[in-house]
């Protein structure tokens, strides 16, 4: 908590006891003996034996045969990953995806929908909790296996909350109790974000030796996911990253959404490269397959307008890769979809602008997850949030 004379220092997490602190070390999938989990934590045999009994008996730990050099083969014990499921969702502003995933991370069942988030919070979270229901029949699930939700969402979240607060494209969603109306039919954690955040949590699995890494989502919007020594930044009220409203100069006093002028999404996002290319929106989409469409066509003007955005993109991210000196950059969102043009933009000016001694080995990507991304980190928030040292404790603690 912070006090109202300014922020305490804050003290190194301790490592995780108990159970947590054995299945911490198995979470990684590899199987290991008694003897090497005790020389891994450090912790006596008989200790190790009786944390490996709660997590065999909470159902989160497997033993599997082991190999034999001579006498009883030794035990092995390795995360259980069918133990439990949970769901990933990424509502978006025009579709909603869900996945049902087991504790690795592996997807079990899918259901894609074309919805409109406008429809507002009952109707679309109506359609989700069905959506669950199916997904877990498609598996050959039963709803007790079901351990936690996560969800993304289309606008600012309060994190601690799981509320949208003042959403721009989500009319009647503001301060609704998301997490409340799931938890109605589905008793479990629900944990809910917003949707760049997610989407930078799906992509860090594909970068498993890197702490450091910004996703950056170009679409409707554009903002971006902070992931800082490996873990997600979302700052004090749930909205950094928030990079579509910061002034560039190439912007003018171009009117943007939120009220200002001059904002880079203002002339960079989707449905301001539509309306400066003329582009007639047809109903349903945002601009951005407009201008896909046009690229990939050939267009001159619309290859000259998505370079000019990663410029533009690149004026700001020059600036955050400066601050907080990411590894690797990943370009995201719809509008990703415009290929090496809009890459290339953004490279041009953050090689350029940026510190040498930041960019030196600094790798700015496209998304390798793609569309899958925002699901993927959905489930993946869920996972993180049971199969973290608290929760495994506490289970243990319950068991006995």
């Amino acid at each position: 908590m912070t006090s109202h004379g300014g922020p305490r220092p804050r003290t190194p997490a301790p490592p995780p006891s108990g159970a947590s602190g054995i299945f911490q070390v198995l979470r990684d999938g590899r199987p290991r003996t008694r003897a090497e989990l005790a020389q891994i934590t450090g912790l006596a045999r008989s200790t190790v034996a009786a944390r490996v009994d709660v997590l065999t008996g909470l159902g989160l730990v497997s033993p599997i045969g082991g190999v034999s050099t001579g006498g009883r083969p030794p035990s092995l014990f390795a995360l259980n990953p069918s133990a439990r499921v949970v769901v990933g969702a990424d509502l978006g502003a025009t579709h909603a995806v869900v996945i049902l995933t087991d504790l690795a991370g592996e997807e079990l069942a899918r259901e894609r929908q074309d919805l409109s988030i406008a429809d507002g919070p009952v109707a679309v979270l109506g359609w989700l909790v069905s959506a669950i229901g199916r997904l877990l029949g498609a598996a050959g699930r039963v709803q007790e296996d079901l351990a936690a939700i996560g969800i993304g969402l289309p606008g600012p979240v309060e994190h601690d909350t799981g509320r949208p607060i003042n959403p721009p494209i989500m009319p009647g969603w503001d301060r609704f109790d998301v997490p409340g109306l799931v938890r109605a039919s589905f008793d479990v954690p629900v944990l809910v974000d917003n949707d760049v955040n997610i989407m930078a949590l799906g992509e860090q699995g594909n970068w498993p030796d890197v702490g450091d890494l910004m996703f950056i989502k170009v679409a409707t919007g554009i903002g971006a996911g902070i992931i800082s020594g490996r873990v997600l930044q979302r700052g004090a009220q749930g909205t950094a990253g928030d990079l579509g409203h910061v002034r560039v100069a190439s912007a003018g006093e171009a009117p943007c959404r939120c009220g200002n002028t001059g904002c880079l999404e203002a002339v960079a996002s989707g449905p301001a490269l539509a309306a400066a290319l003329g582009a007639s929106v047809r109903p349903g989409l945002t601009g951005s397959q407009e201008v896909i469409d046009r690229v990939r066509s050939g267009d001159a003007t619309a290859l000259q307008a998505v370079r000019q955005a990663g410029r533009d993109i690149g004026d700001v991210l020059a600036m955050c890769v400066n601050l907080i000196n990411p590894s690797v950059v990943v370009i995201g969102g719809s509008l990703a979809q415009a290929g090496e043009h809009l890459l290339a933009g953004i490279r041009e000016v953050v090689y350029t602008r940026s510190l040498p001694l930041a960019t030196e080995h600094l790798r700015i990507v496209p998304s390798v997850s793609g569309r899958s991304a925002g699901v993927a980190g959905a489930a993946a928030l869920a996972i993180s949030h049971i199969l973290s040292p608290e929760a495994i404790d506490a289970a243990s603690a319950s068991a006995g």
